[in-house]
């Protein structure tokens, strides 16, 4: 395996973060504003699974900013340092 197959790993895995984190922040947006106080399959109240849908989403989108940003500064350290001369 190559040195560059963690980071590829690890920068999709961010980036799935970040993507569930805006689907689930829009999607209980939605709840909050389209279902109202209506009961929810039985799960409780829709307007409160909605925030609890936008706040975790938002949780999990600067999550995978940071560790987006975490995997870019270590891969940009690892190629500096393959780049300048060993002395």
């Amino acid at each position: 395996m190559s040195k560059r197959a963690p980071s590829l790993f690890l920068s999709i895995a961010a980036f799935v973060l970040y993507i569930v984190g805006g689907i689930a922040t829009f999607t209980g947006i939605a709840l909050v504003l389209l279902m109202g106080g209506r009961d929810l399959f039985g799960w409780g109240d829709a307007k409160a699974i909605g925030y609890l849908l936008v706040c975790s989403g938002l949780c999990f989108s600067v999550m995978g900013v940071l560790f987006l940003r975490l995997v870019r500064n270590r891969t940009n350290e690892l190629l500096c340092q393959s780049v300048q001369p060993k002395q």
